[in-house]
């Protein structure tokens, strides 16, 4: 799967926000997003799976759970894919924050 395949889901971005806090228990994910997107624990577990397969997410045993962590790589590409695209906005966003400081200058 795509990297952007992956990203492009609401549930996969917001569990891998959640991993990028901190590493998660499998049980701790499903509380949080079965909660905030109505989806039962097994859709959860396919989520997670995706994520593990598609190697944005690693998966240790400790007992009977199963702990997920952030895993930067693919992170990475796609950071590096989409630098080639940052001189279209940077030199907007520059200039946007120039015409804000000059805004706050005449409020004053």
């Amino acid at each position: 799967m795509h990297a952007f395949d992956v990203l492009g889901d609401p549930v996969r971005r917001r569990i891998l926000e959640l991993l990028a806090a901190s590493e998660l228990a499998s049980g701790e994910v499903v509380d949080v997003i079965s909660a905030e997107f109505g989806i039962s624990q097994a859709a959860v577990s396919q989520h997670l799976k995706v994520l593990r397969e598609s190697g944005f997410a690693s998966v240790r045993a400790e007992g009977t759970r199963r702990i997920y962590a952030i895993d930067a790589a693919p992170l990475q590409q796609v950071d590096a894919w989409l630098d080639h695209f940052r001189g279209f906005w940077t030199h907007k966003l520059l200039a946007l924050h120039t015409e804000i400081a000059r805004g706050k200058k005449l409020r004053r």
